[in-house]
């Protein structure tokens, strides 16, 4: 059989209506047009659908059967029409998003939140990478777009690069250390090069971005323990284990519960802000765009 979903929906209007006059009319289609394509549909099945009466059509076993799949058939199209234009919105399928350690764990879950919550039908897969990793990720083309550190320059990588939120290193020392009861409103990172170290795990991109650094004066950092939580870090600093390095946002929020002292980061590198990152605007999928454009994206 060769039907199309037109066919299907004038057969369903003439069944509905127990008439050809009121289903044409339901169908928007001239009489004779109407009665003309049942005769095919018909003689294309090779079976009678329709019994016409005086007073009206029913439909045979056969056409039961056509009305009952026609149905289902629609009801489908209908549902795959539905889901096409989810994707088309945005508000279904399933985003790749890269981000850095402060982004993905600080940043993003509260920004995140409130614009997922109102797209039950949409998936997001964060991942975790060096700011570095990501730009080139997205120069290849093997992502959409991420959100990175200002270390990642444009003319590295020729990608869109926007600054959306601050992201300043600082120090946390022990109540009790020397840098603390001289009353330091500020350090540079080379006076901390001699301290012991409460570290992030190894492969933490912030740790990475840190220990580079030290390696770029010719040193090592003094990893005294590694932790895999901030909120470990700021935990064993107020034990008086080490110092450490944080996102000024993550210590404010820790020294709460576990009290020390914040000292701000002179170095350059320190005075970071978090920033969007993409390729193409115009190549970007729509919920890939209505995300960024959520998170402050002006393309």
């Amino acid at each position: 059989m060769r039907l199309d979903l037109s066919d299907l929906r004038l057969f369903l209007c003439v069944v509905d209506a127990g008439s050809i006059t009121q289903g044409a009319a339901r169908a928007h289609l001239a009489l004779a047009s109407a009665s003309e394509r049942l005769r095919s549909i018909e003689e294309d099945a090779g079976v009678q659908l329709l019994e016409r009466r005086p007073r009206g059509v029913v439909t045979t076993e056969a056409g039961e059967a056509l009305a009952h799949h026609a149905r289902r058939i629609l009801q489908q199209q209908e549902l795959l029409r539905s889901e096409l234009s989810d994707f088309a919105k945005g508000s279904r399928g399933t985003l790749v998003f890269y981000a850095s350690t402060v982004a993905l764990t600080e940043y993003l879950p509260r920004q995140l939140a409130p614009w997922l919550a109102t797209r039950p039908r949409l998936r997001v897969d964060l991942k975790e990478r060096t700011s570095s990793e990501i730009a080139s990720a997205i120069a290849s083309g093997l992502i959409e777009a991420g959100i990175v550190s200002d270390v990642v320059k444009k003319s590295e990588f020729d990608i869109h690069i926007q600054p959306v939120v601050k992201d300043h290193l600082v120090l946390i020392a022990p109540l009790s250390h020397p840098l603390v009861t001289e009353g330091r409103k500020s350090v540079t990172f080379n006076e901390l090069l001699n301290e012991q170290f409460v570290g992030l795990t190894s492969g933490n991109a912030l740790q990475d971005h840190i220990a580079e650094h030290a390696r770029r004066v010719g040193r090592d950092i003094a990893l005294r323990i590694r932790m895999k939580t901030f909120e470990g870090v700021c935990e064993m600093v107020a034990h008086g284990i080490g110092v450490g390095i944080l996102p000024i946002g993550v210590a404010r929020r820790y020294k709460r519960q576990h009290p020390c002292q914040i000292i701000p980061l002179t170095d350059d590198w320190a005075q970071r802000h978090l920033c969007l990152c993409w390729r193409d605007w115009s190549q970007l999928s729509p919920p890939m765009r209505s995300l960024l454009t959520h998170l402050g994206a002006t393309p």
